[in-house]
């Protein structure tokens, strides 16, 4: 079964022009099929790479590297010790990058409970919060 570019960008939730781009910039396996009108034709294979793209831009992968990890899988067996080196270095920022957010988010879960801790003070000596003089 093949898609449409349309078809293609609502079933991988991006834009006619991102799927045009990785395309043009070398991202994508193998060109994409045309039609006899010459109209983009993506196959199950194509949406299911288009995916593992997502995953790795998502992942803040550069497109340097994706680049990189298109042309090792286009070139086929016997890079897969060069696929992985780069998968796990990928995995080791994305670590990195997770526990920097989660030490982020600790910082914010404090503040909030410092706010909500006033807030159920003030509110337990009957204070108005929203009559309360401005200081």
């Amino acid at each position: 079964m093949s898609h449409s570019i349309a078809e293609a960008a609502a079933a991988t939730d991006l834009t006619p022009d991102t799927l045009r781009y990785y395309e043009r910039d070398g991202l994508m396996l193998r060109p994409v099929d045309r039609s006899a009108t010459g109209h983009r034709r993506y196959s199950e294979a194509d949406l299911t790479w288009i995916q593992l793209l997502t995953c790795l831009r998502g992942t803040g992968m550069p497109i340097r590297e994706v680049r990189r990890y298109a042309e090792l899988v286009r070139a086929g067996d016997g890079n897969e010790l060069a696929r992985l080196d780069l998968l796990r270095s990928h995995r080791a920022r994305v670590l990195a990058q997770l526990a920097e957010v989660q030490e982020h988010l600790g910082a914010i879960d404090r503040k909030i409970g410092i706010y909500t801790e006033k807030i159920d003070t003030d509110r337990d000596r009957g204070l108005d919060l929203e009559r309360a003089p401005s200081a």
